[in-house]
């Protein structure tokens, strides 16, 4: 077994892509924050794949101010990868993934330094069977366009203080890069006043996440969140995605009950690990 850290993301895209790219549903996160890398220009904190063979068969990356991303890092190759992590990667302070991977990383952490593990997010991936938008919900969908940034912004700022998870200082920018990269920015508007939106991923390895979807306070309990989930599905589909997937937070029934609702069914659980010395 090799492990090999890379310092250039395409270098990194090439190695590890097919391995990603054959469960494109199980590595969702790490697809998009990878094509945000090797397209978009985004900083890397550090790109590690795990070579048996001349194959690999394991894979982590981590983008700065967020947790390594594990989806791709099996069990059996835990240990070794958490170490090498460690020792190249020393500031990073959290993993994600599927509960099982997430899990295992975190036990290989707390066996080599007795740190303690807290989730910080505990969610549930759902993947699109037949899509049913909602009836009866005033208004329309419409694509973002660079006039709406500073909106899009600000809500992408308050999702993500509600959600209790905001490492986002520039969420203009992450829109401004959204928009660049194709994905479907999706509002709902009623009268022209924008009331809701949600995030469709551009379309890599024939899938598309939804995410975020945030609708303000004083507009909730209209059905604004299906229907501008249901547009962006239908984007996402028309854009050429075969599996349209989404994550939920375990601790919001809403979410939970609305999704199914459109057409979504539950595929695994996942969670956000932080290792706190």
């Amino acid at each position: 077994m090799e492990i090999v850290l890379h310092d250039d993301p395409r270098a990194f895209a090439a190695a590890a892509g097919p391995l990603l790219q054959a469960d494109p549903l199980r590595h969702t996160m790490a697809l998009t924050v990878l094509d945000a890398m090797h397209r978009g220009g985004e900083p890397s904190a550090v790109l590690l794949t795990v070579q048996e063979a001349g194959e690999v068969t394991g894979a982590a990356l981590r983008s700065p101010g967020r947790a390594t991303l594990v989806s791709a890092v099996p069990a059996r190759h835990a240990a070794v990868v958490e170490r090498v992590l460690a020792e190249a990667d020393p500031v990073a302070d959290g993993a994600h993934g599927p509960v099982a991977e997430a899990e295992a990383f975190a036990a290989a952490r707390v066996a080599r330094t007795g740190c303690r593990v807290e989730p910080s997010m505990r969610t549930r991936l759902f993947a699109l069977d037949v899509l049913a938008p909602p009836h009866g919900v005033p208004g329309r969908a419409r694509l973002a366009e660079a006039g709406d940034i500073p909106l899009l912004g600000a809500w992408r700022r308050a999702f993500g203080a509600e959600a209790g998870h905001d490492k986002e200082h520039d969420p203009e920018g992450l829109v401004t890069r959204s928009l660049r990269l194709g994905a479907g920015e999706m509002l709902w508007e009623v009268g022209g006043t924008p009331v809701a939106q949600a995030c469709a991923k551009p379309v890599i390895a024939r899938a598309s996440r939804i995410g975020p979807v945030y609708t303000p306070p004083e507009h909730r309990g209209h059905g604004y969140a299906a229907a501008v989930t249901a547009a962006a599905s239908q984007w996402a589909l028309d854009a050429g995605a075969e599996r349209v997937v989404l994550f939920t937070d375990l601790a919001n029934p809403t979410t939970n009950r609305l999704y199914p609702r459109i057409g979504y069914r539950p595929v695994h659980d996942a969670v956000e690990l932080r290792f706190i010395a």
